[in-house]
């Protein structure tokens, strides 16, 4: 752009402007260049002013130093810079004109017409003053003071952290201000206070303020934060004031108190400290009301007003370069609270707490959870309370024959109030050996051995028989062998580059005892493309597939430019005809098993699809479709996601249930600071996938949809969700949200 279509650009909104705001505050920054520091080799001493001008005149007799041209001064770090200078060396008294820039030993800028100083350059009066905060933001005013510990006044004053131009460089209205009569910035407190303000928002008419202050930004202050306005069916109307609390550099308090139209006030507080090993955050929410301890019946009956709260903390510590600890809290008094209030949509809270050593070549880790439901049907006394878990690895990388091999020990106890206590530990020794034929395989050999000791009591108490395992202590032994063979093909395809690479797998296990095993940690078992060539296809340790099976399959790549697409499918036959664990429905359950495989696509920047499935052997019906995909830029995209379980299992079996949903996210970016967004989970599970569903085949569970403006120094937005499901007092209905957030304001 030519600098006269520049000026052209800016001339007409200059223009508009002129007529409403010919009095108001410039918060403009001049083009005045800025005093260069003082050039290295001048003389040292603070108080010692140094001088440097185009023209100088001295009056011997007034003692009167007049400089022009580009003037500069310089003293104890202060640095001024001006057309004219008008220096009376007797009184002290420093008179600048034209073009005048002042920087203090802090970074901040002072700009005006006029200003009158001592030869500190730290205290004077300043005309048409604007004064650039070296943390962000300025100040503008028709006068202003400077004193000598550089504390700034300004009168009828205006203030923004916002970007006073345009992206062509022309000006332009900040996004919000504040006015106000009188004005102090005091640096020693980096904090800016106000007398008789008012704040303009997009250039609206001003809302009065009371007298308040605020930092000048980079540091966090003891003060009010941005407010949040809500409205939900059960509670109301909710405001939330939250108020932060300094105690230190690296410790901090919020403390919130939140107030409803149809309930009780909550109180909220968030502690969070930083130290020099690591850092911790808890947050705890606390009320009285009613709840619902019945939550099946279609009307629940409430208890009389209780204590409801929940409590939240996250802490991780390097305690050296290999060890560190770290745990998490999630505990509330009853399973509705988080849904009623908004908190969060979780069903199932974790706490956990995990000692870890982690080198080249070896992890060792304590680690203890407790888990707390949230679910409907289930039944808190089932939960386990794992304390602890003790597991070792070590990784001797040339072992027998050049081979790699993995060691572990590992050792686990299980207990609950109401149901069936477990303790198991193992000792495990893996072999690996990857070698590569003249011809281009890759052949891998596997050798895999364990020993376990498992103790179960209270076996009855498990209402999945096959769950249970027997009372009392029990041995196991497991053994493996494999061989999995790849062989890559590459060329030219289209302009791009394929990779064609069959796969073919065996693995020969003898007869394993699972069932005198109690299972608790490989329930959720389901033949995917991620397991499909695993040694062992149970998810975790207390089943073992115990088969002796070929496994093929094969992979394809395709890389264009700016186009890639991976794809995997493959298949396993079990050769020996033992009965196997597998329940019907997962897909291994029959000698064949059913096909599963992968396709992911990508297009540059803008297409990313990933599609998984599960195909029957039997007719190739779809048992498993989970298909993610996002399509769009980085500020504008759709997110697209569906998954169908017909796997026709056992509904008894909770962890392997069928199900059926869609997930729709979106994001529009309108303009350059507004964008609208929103986002859907509907469930589309009839009878037919799992009878013991209650949806009819389209039921969605929350919707929310939302627009936002944000720039460099605001954030505003308003959001509507709802939700379509009762849970006790958790009703179903709309809430909104407001939320407003200012740069520097709020703290």
């Amino acid at each position: 752009m030519k600098r006269s279509d520049l000026l052209l650009s800016c001339a007409l909104p200059l223009a508009l402007c002129t007529g409403v705001a010919a009095h108001a505050q410039d918060l403009n920054q001049p083009t005045t260049p800025l005093p260069p520091p003082l050039a290295e080799g001048q003389p040292t001493d603070p108080q010692q002013v140094q001088f440097s001008a185009a023209t100088l005149e001295y009056d011997n007799e007034a003692d009167v130093v007049t400089a022009t041209g580009d003037v500069r001064m310089y003293r104890e770090g202060n640095r001024l810079r001006a057309d004219r200078v008008v220096w009376n060396r007797k009184t002290g008294k420093v008179i600048a004109t034209g073009s005048i820039t002042v920087v203090n030993p802090g970074g901040d800028i002072a700009y005006g017409d006029s200003i009158e100083l001592t030869d500190s350059l730290k205290d004077g009066m300043v005309d048409n003053m604007l004064v650039v905060l070296e943390r962000g933001g300025r100040l503008a005013a028709e006068h202003g003071t400077r004193a000598l510990d550089e504390t700034i006044t300004l009168e009828h004053a205006a203030y923004t952290p916002c970007a006073v131009t345009s992206t062509s460089n022309c000006p332009k209205e900040p996004t919000w201000k504040i006015t106000a009569v009188r004005v102090i910035y005091r640096p020693e407190k980096n904090r800016i206070y106000y007398t008789g303000a008012r704040l303009s928002l997009f250039g609206l008419p001003s809302i009065p303020l009371p007298a308040f202050s605020h930092p000048a930004g980079g540091e966090s202050e003891t003060g009010l934060l941005s407010s949040d306005f809500k409205y939900g069916r059960v509670n109301g109307f909710e405001f939330a004031q939250p108020y932060y609390v300094a105690l230190g550099s690296n410790r901090a308090l919020v403390v919130t108190p939140r107030v409803f139209s149809n309930a009780l006030p909550m109180l909220q507080a968030q502690y969070s400290a930083l130290g020099e090993k690591g850092a911790f955050s808890i947050s705890g929410y606390a009320t009285v009301s009613r709840r619902s301890d019945d939550l099946l019946t279609p009307v629940p009956t409430s208890t009389e007003e209780a204590f409801r709260g929940y409590i939240d903390g996250v802490a991780r510590y390097q305690l050296s370069p290999n060890w560190t600890l770290s745990g998490s809290l999630r505990l509330t008094t009853d399973p509705t609270f988080l849904r009623r209030y908004d908190i969060s949509n979780d069903d199932r809270l974790r706490t956990t707490a995990t000692l870890e050593r982690i080198d080249a070549n070896s992890y060792f880790a304590i680690s203890g959870w407790f888990v707390q439901t949230l679910r409907v049907n289930d039944r808190q006394g089932l939960q386990p309370i794992a304390l602890p878990e003790i597991d070792y690895r070590r990784r001797i990388d040339d072992g027998l024959l050049g081979g790699k091999i993995d060691l572990q020990l590992n050792t686990l106890a299980i207990s609950r109030s109401a149901g069936e206590d477990t303790q198991r530990a193992f000792a495990s020794v893996q072999w690996d050996l990857r070698k590569l034929t003249p011809w281009g395989q890759e052949v891998t050999f596997t050798a895999y051995a364990r020993g376990d000791v498992y103790n179960a009591s209270d076996i009855a108490a498990e209402p999945i028989v096959s769950y249970r395992g027997d009372a009392g202590v029990h041995g196991r032994g497991i053994a493996a062998f494999a061989v999995d063979v790849k062989w890559p093909f590459i060329g030219s395809f289209l302009g791009g580059t394929q990779r064609l690479t069959p796969r073919f797998q065996i693995v020969a296990s003898p007869k394993t005892e699972n069932l005198a095993i109690p299972n608790e940690d490989a329930r959720a078992v389901d033949l995917e493309d991620s397991n499909l060539f695993a040694l062992n296809r149970y998810p975790g340790y207390d089943r073992f597939d115990d088969s002796t099976r070929i496994t093929y399959g094969a992979d394809w790549a395709l890389d264009l430019p700016g186009f890639s697409l991976d794809t995997t499918i493959g298949q396993s036959y079990r050769l020996d005809t033992r009965p196997v664990l597998f329940p019907n429905g997962t897909g291994l359950s029959d000698r064949l098993s059913d096909i599963v495989g992968r396709t992911e696509v990508r297009f540059r920047d803008f297409v990313s699809l990933t599609a998984r499935y599960r195909l029957d052997k039997n007719g190739l019906a779809i048992r498993r479709n989970e298909i993610d995909a996002t399509i769009g830029s980085r500020s504008t995209y759709v997110e697209l996601g569906y998954l169908r379980l017909n796997r026709n299992i056992d509904p008894t079996l909770e962890d392997l249930q069928d199900h059926e949903e869609a997930r729709i996210g979106a994001r529009v970016q309108i303009t350059r600071f507004w964008s609208a967004f929103g986002s859907t989970v509907i469930d589309l599970t009839d009878k037919s996938e799992d009878p013991t569903s209650t949806a009819d085949g389209f039921d969605p569970v929350r919707h929310r949809l939302g627009v936002q403006y944000e720039d460099d120094c605001l954030r505003l937005g308003f959001t509507w969700r709802r939700t379509y499901q009762d849970t006790g007092d958790a009703k179903a209905g709309n809430s909104f949200v407001l939320s407003l957030a200012f740069k520097n304001l709020g703290r």
